[in-house]
This record gives C-alpha cells, sequence and structure tokens, in this order.
C-alpha cells in the first residue's frame, strides 16, 4: 500500500538513522554493535560503503567495546572520565550511524546531514543524561549513579532496536527524548544550583586571625 508513496525509502532511511543515533547519545557502541550484527546475520542491508559494518573483525571489536563501555560507567570517577568524553564521541558515532542508511546522496549531501541530524541528536541527548550524572553526583553523593548508568544502557539497547525494527516509533520516540532532555535539563540545572546555595559558606575572620599571629 506504501511502495507508491514517492521517497519514502530515504524518509525511513532518515528515520532509522535517527534512531540510531538517538541510541549512540546513551551508549556510543551498543548501537554500532547492534548494527554490525544485524548486518552480519542479514538482518539489515547495509550500504556498500558501510560494508565494514557488516564484517566480522567490526563484530567482535563493537562487542568488546560495548561491554567494556557498560562497565566501566559502574566504576566511581571512571564515569565521570567517560562523561567528558562522550558527547564529541556520541557525535561521531551518531553521524556515522545516520550516514549508513543512504547511498544515493552524494558524499557531502551525506554527510553533511548526518552530521546535522545524526551527530546534533546524539549530541543533545548525550550531553543531557551527563548532567543528570553531575546532578545524581551533587545530589545523592554518587549513589544514584548507577541507575543512570543502567538507564542509559537500556535506552541505547531499546532505541536500537526501534530504529531497526519499528523506524517510525524510534523518530517519534528521539523527538520525544529530546523534549524530555531539555525540559528535565533545566530542572536538574535549578536543583543542582539550589543544592549548592543550601551548602554553609566557610567565612573567615580575619581580623582574629591577625591577633592571633601577633600573639
Amino acid at each position: 500500500m506504501f511502495d507508491n508513496i514517492p521517497y519514502l525509502p530515504y524518509v525511513l532511511s532518515a528515520f532509522m538513522g535517527i534512531g540510531l543515533a538517538a541510541a549512540t547519545g546513551f551508549r556510543v557502541f551498543l548501537p554500532m554493535f547492534a548494527v554490525s550484527l544485524a548486518s552480519y546475520m542479514g538482518w539489515i542491508p547495509v550500504n556498500d560503503s558501510f560494508q565494514w559494518l557488516a564484517g566480522l573483525p567490526v563484530l567482535i571489536t563493537t562487542a568488546i567495546a560495548t561491554v567494556v563501555e557498560i562497565l566501566a560507567y559502574y566504576i566511581p570517577f571512571v564515569d565521570h572520565i567517560l562523561d567528558t568524553m562522550s558527547v564529541p564521541l556520541a557525535t561521531i558515532a551518531g553521524s556515522v550511524m545516520f550516514a549508513s542508511q543512504f547511498a544515493d546522496m552524494g558524499t557531502f549531501p551525506q554527510w553533511a546531514l548526518a552530521l546535522i541530524a545524526g551527530g546534533g541528536t546524539a549530541a543533545a541527548i548525550s550531553s543531557g543524561f551527563a548532567g543528570t550524572r553531575v546532578a545524581s553526583t551533587a545530589t545523592t553523593g554518587g549513589l544514584g549513579n548507577s541507575v543512570v548508568a543502567t538507564t542509559e544502557t537500556a535506552g541505547a539497547g531499546v532505541m536500537s532496536f526501534l530504529a531497526m525494527a519499528a523506524p517510525v516509533i524510534a523518530f517519534i520516540a528521539t523527538i520525544l527524548l529530546i523534549i524530555v532532555v531539555i525540559v528535565l535539563g533545566r530542572k536538574l540545572w535549578r536543583k543542582v544550583q539550589g543544592f549548592r546555595g543550601k551548602q554553609p559558606a566557610t567565612t573567615i575572620d580575619v581580623e582574629a586571625v591577625n591577633r592571633k599571629n601577633l600573639e
């Protein structure tokens, strides 16, 4: 019924690319592993310029990287180090995931659109959850970071599956995620600022110190 709709394959490819880019905003390597596994098994087609994603070496590498990334976010301090790198890495991975869904657009339009739509989507979600971890550290002393890490991993898995199985739903979910990230990000920022504002300030009586030094 939908075969005669103009440009439908491109629209679905865009939805799939945006869904995968959103998934990289949660975890960088899990969506790449999902695409590599699906293409290696022949579940989804891969463009000629991205056949390397369907190779066994990439499948093994992304599988190992996925496990290491997931576990690393449960290690205190290491998760904050990863957050400093997550936004640029997610931007690159999101751009690659988006570009992998297009073949006939030409190199420049393909990567320009990939950077804007794919990279921008991944960066927005990644920065939002990095801010959530900062708020969690400030308000719970880091005790809630494991919950944030689990949520991110689950989000990456769900969005990767939806992007490949139901691109339209993945696109809608991505739009809702970006809205939630913007709204929730503002609330968390205000909460962190309020929490810091309640911290007792340390004052120094300069005159008392000087008198003590003279004595």
